[in-house]
């Protein structure tokens, strides 16, 4: 009876043992919980508010070409331009065009550069609060359901030293 006792006493630490050891996953959606900071709704109206900006300048650039274009073809209408000056309004227009094709690249390039200024900090503190929950709580590894991406690893958990001894 006493053996009997004993092997279950055994059997039960060891399993209580494993168990203590297995590892610890949790997931987080990084959507949600960056839609519920007031940081972010900060940024996004300062980026709105940015974006505005530009986009009126764009605006008001294709106001000016659609003017002249009109002027270009009332004159033209009535026959008061040369066929040089014909030539060379077309190529102020085309330019003017180009110009306003440019911005619209340059207002892409500027609002992207805009939200990684005003985002990277708030992303990073999220970062951090995941990894320290992530090690104060003894997690192996905390996913992003909304990215499907792992947000944080313990160290003891990378292979790669023992993947390259294999190779």
């Amino acid at each position: 009876m006493r053996r009997l006792l004993f092997a279950f006493v055994i059997t039960f630490l060891t399993t209580a043992v494993a168990f203590s050891q297995a590892p610890k996953f949790g997931y987080v959606n990084s959507q949600e919980l960056l839609a519920e900071m007031p940081e972010i709704k900060q940024a996004d109206s300062e980026l709105d508010t940015y974006q505005k900006q530009l986009i009126t300048k764009g605006q008001e650039m294709m106001k000016s070409l659609e003017t002249e274009y009109q002027a270009y073809v009332e004159s033209a209408k009535q026959g008061l331009l040369s066929q040089v000056q014909v030539q060379q309004k077309e190529a102020a227009l085309s330019t003017k065009q180009q110009d306003i094709q440019a911005y619209e690249q340059e207002v892409q390039q500027k609002l992207a550069t805009k939200r990684e200024v005003l985002y990277k900090p708030i992303l990073d503190k999220v970062k951090g609060a995941i990894e320290t929950y992530g090690k104060e709580n003894g997690f192996t590894m905390i996913f992003d359901t909304s990215t499907g991406t792992l947000l944080h690893a313990s160290e003891s958990d990378n292979l790669i030293e023992q993947i390259k001894a294999k190779l």
